[in-house]
């Protein structure tokens, strides 16, 4: 009978010891540790460029925020001209992998670097409100300071209304609540008219006594009888409107990059849109960059003149597997 309790009594003992070991371990592991991240207010030095601090439910193994962060070759003691828009201004990671680029890719090659940055804070998927509602506006307004720019370019991605990314039509001051179920954002929202957005835009601008510059939406790859379709009767206009309305410099891209399309004809500006009717390879990027120069060209008293470069070089980084 004695054999018999040892060889029962022994695997118990044993058990008992590996689940107290394994208990200890979980109590341990679970212990919180100090949070590392810096405040998101805290004052940058004066010879570092500001950086903002990680959503509270970010930690150092999750992806950094793709906005509000600056480039290496920032130099805090230069203006910068800050872009802000969706993915025909900045598109995905800003490497090209996919073929595809915004034109703020190469419109930086277009400015003089010893006299002004060019930090592109546009992000994919984002219209006039998400850009404000996700928090991406936040980190760039922080990042502002007297004497800089800010070039705003949105409206393809805000149609569809309220229940999504949406905005409202128009530039009036009417508002409409979109319920939690429908929101991209995953909670009540009062969404506001595109107008709307731009005149916050231009207003937290001018109170960090920076420079606002409205740009038209590009257009669409997108025809009708031989030209292609305008959106001055919507998102451009509306753009143009407001705008006019609150002082801000305008650069009308849709317009121009539409009589550059018109004069090249539907089957020259195809190849610039490999893949759908928004999104450009590189040759139709430099396009839309170089309406952008000419748009500023056009005004003698454009503030942009001065820092333009005398001799620009744009390059599509070896990143871009594609001829495009």
């Amino acid at each position: 009978m004695l054999k018999s309790f040892t060889r029962c009594w022994k695997p118990l003992v044993v058990a008992s010891v590996l689940f107290t070991v394994a208990l200890a371990k979980a109590q341990n592991d679970s212990t919180p540790t100090a949070n590392t991240t810096p405040p998101s207010n805290a004052a940058p030095p004066a010879s570092a460029a500001p950086q903002p601090k990680a959503p509270d439910n970010q930690t150092k193994s999750v992806v950094a925020p793709r906005t509000g962060v600056l480039h290496p070759h920032y130099n805090p003691s230069l203006p910068t001209l800050f872009l802000i828009g969706d993915s025909t201004v900045k598109n995905g990671r800003d490497t090209g992998s996919d073929g595809l680029w915004g034109w703020g890719h190469p419109l930086a090659a277009y400015f003089d670097p010893a006299k002004i940055n060019v930090e592109n804070q546009a992000l994919g998927g984002t219209s006039s409100r998400t850009y404000l509602t996700a928090g991406h506006w936040d980190r760039v307004v922080a990042l502002l300071k007297p004497g800089d720019f800010v070039m705003m370019q949105f409206g393809h991605n805000d149609g569809g209304g309220p229940n999504g990314r949406g905005s409202l039509r128009g530039t009036g001051d009417e508002t409409k609540d979109a319920p939690a179920d429908a929101n991209i954002n995953g909670s009540p929202e009062t969404v506001h008219t595109y107008g709307w957005y731009l005149r916050k835009y231009i207003a937290d601008i001018k109170a960090k006594g920076a420079t606002p510059i409205v740009c038209s939406l590009i257009p669409r790859n997108e025809w009708t009888d031989g030209k292609v379709r305008r959106a001055k009767d919507t998102y451009a206009g509306w753009a143009a409107g407001v705008a006019q309305q609150e002082g801000a410099l305008f650069i009308d891209l849709n317009s121009i990059i539409a009589d550059h399309y018109d004069m090249l004809g539907q089957d020259a500006v195809k190849p610039f849109f490999p893949k759908e009717h928004t999104h450009t390879a590189w040759h139709g990027a430099l396009l839309n960059a170089q309406s952008v120069i000419e748009g500023i060209k056009a005004q003698p008293d454009f503030p942009l003149n001065k820092f333009l470069s005398a001799d620009p070089h744009p390059t599509k980084p070896a990143t871009d597997p594609t001829d495009g």
